[in-house]
């Protein structure tokens, strides 16, 4: 079973979800795509932040981060005992799952790329707040959340090649307007010239 979380501290509302337990993480990371946390150095589940394909893991609202990793201290058995505890994000594309990790167990594909934040210590306004909108779902729905995310993702970059295509046309047609003006305005200003010395020209001051 996944559970799935509501926050409201940014607009529009971010969903976050967590497996319930390892196993389900195994699928969660088998079928992701979203932003991973999790408690550094510690014990804890991975919690899912779902981003939008207009979303970057890097430049997300404080807010949400802080939200986050707030659950991310309270489903950690040591991690919810302790103050000061570090959580650490990253890109669910730069997890690293291998052969030989125990089940629910990742590293990284790349250290740089990844973040870190501070729990002082656990608010429980915002667990209880996270808590009341709790849902459960199965995991046989993840692939299909996936497949669906993908089509968002490629639908937005059908999007964005057809803006960046219109705006190489309109630049492309300024382009040509403003050569094919000058053009004109040089050949205008050359036939000027030739019925001027037309004009100037007298035979009987030729010597």
């Amino acid at each position: 079973m996944v559970y799935y979380f509501i926050s409201n501290v940014i607009d529009p509302p971010a969903t976050l979800y967590v497996g319930k337990d390892k196993f389900e993480n195994e699928e969660l990371i088998k079928f992701g795509w979203d932003c991973d946390f999790h408690a550094d150095n510690l014990s804890s589940a991975h919690i899912y932040l779902r981003l939008s394909p207009q979303q970057k893991w890097d430049e997300l609202p404080r807010e949400i981060v802080e939200e986050c990793a707030q659950l991310t201290k309270a489903n950690s058995i040591e991690g919810n005992k302790r103050d000061n505890v570090t959580v650490i994000y990253t890109p669910w594309s730069n997890l690293l799952k291998s052969g030989g990790m125990a089940t629910g167990q990742v590293s990284f594909k790349d250290g740089k790329k990844t973040k870190r934040i501070l729990v002082p210590t656990r608010t429980n306004a915002t667990i209880n707040r996270l808590e009341k909108t709790r849902t459960v779902r199965s995991a046989d729905e993840l692939p299909a959340a996936k497949e669906e995310y993908l089509a968002g993702v490629r639908a937005e970059r059908r999007r964005e090649a057809e803006v960046r295509k219109k705006e190489e046309e309109r630049v492309a047609r300024e382009r040509r307007e403003e050569r094919e003006g000058r053009e004109k305005g040089w050949e205008e200003l050359m036939q000027g010239q030739g019925r001027s010395n037309e004009e100037g020209f007298d035979e009987d001051n030729f010597m």
